[in-house]
């Protein structure tokens, strides 16, 4: 018999028993066509029968290669997704909560035909059941893509818009019976980020400040008479022949005043 693995051997028993080259069939053989063995790794997959693959069509010439590309995943929410958040860039801004989302709710019950108007789910709606919305009209109100889209778009701003004019009232009468609010967290980055800011300019000001203290620190000379005429040597010479020595340290060479030579001057008070 053929070297086979364990998962094929019961086919090359059934071969041997149909070429009457097996007599008498095995013990085994019923309990493992009961239960057949896990099947071949996937680097020998079975044959397939007939049943499963394509019906054959006859073909003439050469024959195309398979596509081995994978077929693009298309989700008509996808085109409604792309073109609601192009008319509406700034709701991708809109904060939301991760951990309210990390759990897969329940569908909503109102779904389906029952469906007709967004403010069905609420009067804040978010822009994933704008879209949803989008796509219930499409799929069960016999609306097309366009229609559908500009029915949830409109009530969605409307929707919008009244939240924003009752929440900007509920705001301004709740000052004005006394009520005060605490800066949120985004607040708070936008203050931080405020002070940050100044805190540069303030630097700048520091910097000048200690380069003008700097400049004011300055040596001071006290220049002599003639310091700034060229006279080519002639004076040093002069001087020289005289047997006068230059004086480079007057402040040195001067006799300086004794304790007992200072008088001080009584002062009014």
């Amino acid at each position: 018999m053929v070297r086979r693995i364990a998962s094929q051997v019961h086919q090359q028993v059934s071969r041997l028993m149909r070429a009457d080259y097996i007599k008498q069939e095995p013990a085994w053989y019923q309990a493992v066509l009961n239960h057949p063995p896990l099947p071949l790794p996937p680097k020998a997959p079975p044959s397939r029968t007939e049943y499963d693959l394509l019906p054959k069509k006859p073909t003439t010439g050469k024959m195309r290669p398979l596509a081995t590309k994978p077929l693009p995943i298309y989700y008509i929410e996808d085109d409604i997704r792309r073109q609601f958040f192009r008319d509406h860039p700034f709701e991708a801004f809109r904060p939301t909560t991760l951990v309210e989302g990390a759990a897969i709710k329940d569908e909503h019950p109102i779904r389906g035909e029952k469906w007709a108007r967004l403010r069905q789910r609420g009067r804040n709606p978010t822009a994933e059941d704008a879209i949803r919305f989008a796509v219930n009209l499409y799929q069960h109100h016999s609306l097309s893509l366009t229609d559908s889209y500009a029915r949830a778009v409109s009530q969605f701003r409307a929707l919008r818009s009244e939240h924003y004019i009752a929440t900007k009232y509920a705001v301004m009468e709740a000052r004005y019976l006394g009520g005060t609010f605490v800066a949120s967290e985004i607040q708070h980055g936008f203050n931080k980020e405020v002070r940050n800011l100044d805190s540069w300019e303030r630097r700048e000001e520091l910097d000048e400040g200690a380069i003008a203290a700097r400049k004011r620190w300055k040596a001071i000379v006290e220049r002599q008479d003639g310091a700034n005429q060229w006279s080519r040597g002639q004076e040093y010479v002069r001087l020289w022949k005289e047997g006068i020595k230059p004086s480079y340290a007057p402040s040195i060479t001067e006799p300086i005043a004794q304790h007992s030579q200072i008088t001080h001057t009584p002062t009014r008070s």
